[in-house]
């Protein structure tokens, strides 16, 4: 009971923190506090003021990645993600990240299957200079041939050691490529080592073109700023970069699964790994908060029913987890377990099987279905006591939801999940037909 209780002070603790703006402008308390914005050429920007401490996080979200790929140039949004910080006609190799860090600030940046975004932390007083250097990269990127051969062999290791050299990086992509027979889902984000070792010029030149265009572009700052000096620095800084069009949609569908799918995967291990995948709904889906409660259910800590089943009480594996995460379309719910030494890949595959049967003919307990919701919440609203959490809430919720709102709806859509929802899905989703099954088998002496 404790924390039921504790949830609504966390929520009213939000809304006061995002509530907290001069009243000048009577229109900011429908958007929740957050002011937005839209440049001449396209760009949108999101401020939420915070001004609890004297930093910023400033987020672009580029709405490119993986998916707007094609067979021979895979690979290359996250090869751009490396790109951005080698050079531009103000700021040569190297030098966004050491104008950063003597500003006193620091960044990042990763590319997932749907999007490219790069992460800003720093003082206020470095706000300008980080307007700069952002808009030097988007506008006058530097596609040097020597500095494009260098970064390209950076990927291809990176490659190397992630994937072909990591057994779990290695089954997922297989996985991954035997679940979509359509869809770019199926590629992996680093690319595949033949694209990498090929990319032209002009496949580079097409794609910074399309992809990092204004008007595909959302900035997301909070912080301790205004939102007419963000609109002030914008409209120096940014408003002035031509918009170069956008990438072309994507309208391939992932034709319904009629199914089982297998792949193995043979190579040294000292231990077999099983993957399981399901094709789920996108994250618009009205499926999306359900589908996160079963998650909270099936796998999240110690008392989870598939921690309980496989590792606590018949010791066949030394992990279970699962994973379903943002994206446009719709993607995979993935389960991953490995097996204890001795323990066959098949054993544990029948023992989840087993789990999802006892959801598909009985209901969840209302403790199981309110200890994750109190789980989901929790980790919700402790995300949102930072500026950085804020920044990137707020970004993700206007890519994959369309509309930064609702963000301040998803504890209701969390609490509106029922126990029928959740029966109700895995009956629909976590069919034979409709899954994919990888498993790594040992070669060379491992655990058989």
């Amino acid at each position: 009971m404790a924390a039921m209780i504790l949830l609504p002070s966390l929520r009213r603790t939000l809304f006061c923190v995002l509530l907290a703006f001069p009243a000048a402008v009577p229109a900011l308390a429908q958007d929740y506090g957050i002011q937005t914005y839209t440049l001449k050429n396209g760009m949108k920007i999101l401020v939420e003021e915070d001004h609890s401490i004297p930093n910023i996080a400033l987020y672009i979200f580029y709405k490119i990645g993986s998916r707007n790929e094609r067979p021979g140039t895979t690979g290359i949004s996250h090869f751009f993600e490396h790109m951005m910080f080698n050079g531009s006609q103000k700021y040569g190799p190297k030098q966004f990240d050491e104008t950063m860090e003597a500003a006193g600030g620091s960044n990042n940046a990763y590319t997932s299957n749907d999007l490219t975004v790069y992460q800003d932390w720093f003082p206020r007083s470095a706000l300008e200079k980080v307007f700069d250097l952002e808009a030097d990269r988007i506008h006058n990127l530097s596609l040097d041939e020597k500095m494009i051969e260098s970064e390209r062999g950076v990927v291809a290791s990176e490659r190397r050691s992630s994937v072909d050299a990591n057994n779990s990086g290695l089954l997922q992509e297989q996985l991954e490529a035997a679940a979509y027979t359509a869809h770019p889902y199926q590629w992996p984000v680093v690319g595949w080592m033949a694209d990498i070792e090929s990319w032209t010029m002009e496949d580079l030149k097409r794609h910074f073109e399309i992809g990092y265009s204004p008007a595909n572009a959302t900035m997301v700052v909070v912080g301790d700023v205004t939102g007419a000096e963000i609109l002030r620095l914008a409209q120096r800084y940014m408003e002035p970069i031509p918009s170069r069009g956008l990438p072309p949609p994507v309208t391939t569908r992932e034709p319904e699964q009629l199914g089982e799918r297998r792949t193995i995967v043979r190579k040294f291990a000292q231990l077999p790994l099983v993957m399981i995948a399901y094709h789920t709904p996108e994250s618009a889906h009205r499926d999306y908060y359900a589908l996160q409660v079963l998650r909270t259910i099936l796998f999240d800590g110690e008392s989870s029913r598939m921690y309980k089943r496989l590792v606590d009480q018949d010791q066949l594996a030394i992990s279970v987890r699962g994973s379903y995460g943002f994206a446009f379309d719709p993607t995979l719910f993935r389960i991953t377990a490995q097996p204890k030494a001795g323990i066959r890949p098949e054993t544990v595959e029948n023992a989840i099987y087993e789990e999802l049967n006892r959801l598909r003919e009985g209901l969840v307990t209302d403790q199981e279905i309110q200890k994750a919701k109190n789980i989901l919440l929790a980790d919700f609203y402790r995300r949102m006591k930072t500026i950085s959490g804020k920044a990137n809430a707020l970004g993700n919720y206007e890519m994959f939801f369309g509309n930064y709102r609702k963000m301040f709806t998803a504890a209701d859509d969390f609490n509106r999940v029922t126990k029928e929802d959740v029966q109700r899905i895995v009956r629909t989703y976590f069919t034979d037909r409709n899954r994919t099954v990888a498993t790594l088998a040992p070669e060379n002496g491992g655990a058989q």
